[in-house]
């Protein structure tokens, strides 16, 4: 039997603001492609409801909303240590390969993009299903081209960690790194560690270091600042404690 595509299927970054129009942010191919989809896989099912139910204003579903099968994304338990088996990621594809076609869909932005929806599309890849990228916003690209840093090389490290004297390190060891290879770095945060992060930057990186923070992109809330750390320090910003982030550094 030839098996079904998997859609990455892009949703909005307006997490934790008020709803931005769904057509000025995803093409009306993707909404339409969406709305023909009958299986997904989410990372947060109930996220997924509300994402549909928006599509489905603007394009109709093949199906009523209850009727679609929203499966979410197996998580390792917590304190284990141990990562997902391979067999659960396999079993989320039983529709695509019975030949249907499924979607994936994360929370917010690009699917598998500083998302745990990777290992579904390398689970894809090992099963011959095909995968197909569908046109929608990144906010690590986003507020890469918005912040003025170096666009040729760049790295995106994920979160720092949480312990002041690791996160410190962690920091002085990235931007060694971007002066050394003139090399953008990009992290994130959970929301309301943003203030923290921020003011971890401002106290480890060097005055001349340049640091990048963006927010709520592609929602009428967004912003994006680039400046010296030592502008940064003379004119300090707050953070919102509920919106996602992108934070950007170029050493020099």
């Amino acid at each position: 039997m030839t098996p079904g595509t998997l859609f990455l299927v892009p949703n909005t970054l307006d997490l934790g603001l008020p709803p931005a129009p769904l057509d000025d942010v995803l093409p009306a191919g993707v909404l339409r492609r969406a709305a023909g989809l009958r299986h997904w896989a989410a990372e947060d099912a109930k996220a997924a409801r509300a994402f549909l139910k928006r599509v489905d204003a603007l394009a109709p579903l093949a199906a009523p909303l209850q009727q679609l099968s929203i499966v979410e994304l197996p998580r390792p338990r917590k304190g284990s240590g141990q990562a997902v088996p391979a067999t659960a990621w396999q079993a989320l594809l039983a529709p695509a390969l019975a030949g249907e076609d499924l979607g994936l869909i994360s929370e917010a932005g690009l699917p598998a993009i500083a998302d745990p929806g990777a290992a579904l599309v390398d689970a894809a890849h090992a099963a011959g299903v095909p995968v197909l990228p569908l046109v929608g916003p990144s906010a690590l690209m986003l507020a890469l081209a918005a912040s003025g840093l170096e666009g040729q090389s760049f790295a995106f490290v994920g979160y720092p960690p949480q312990e002041p004297a690791a996160r410190a390190a962690r920091l002085r060891e990235l931007e060694a790194l971007s002066r050394r290879q003139r090399q953008t770095q990009l992290m994130i945060e959970t929301p309301y560690r943003n203030e923290a992060l921020l003011q971890a930057l401002l106290e480890v990186l060097a005055p001349d270091t340049r640091l990048s923070v963006s927010a709520g992109l592609t929602t009428a809330a967004a912003f994006t600042r680039s400046a010296a750390v030592r502008d940064w320090r003379l004119a300090p910003a707050t953070l919102p404690a509920r919106v996602p982030a992108v934070f950007a550094l170029l050493g020099r």
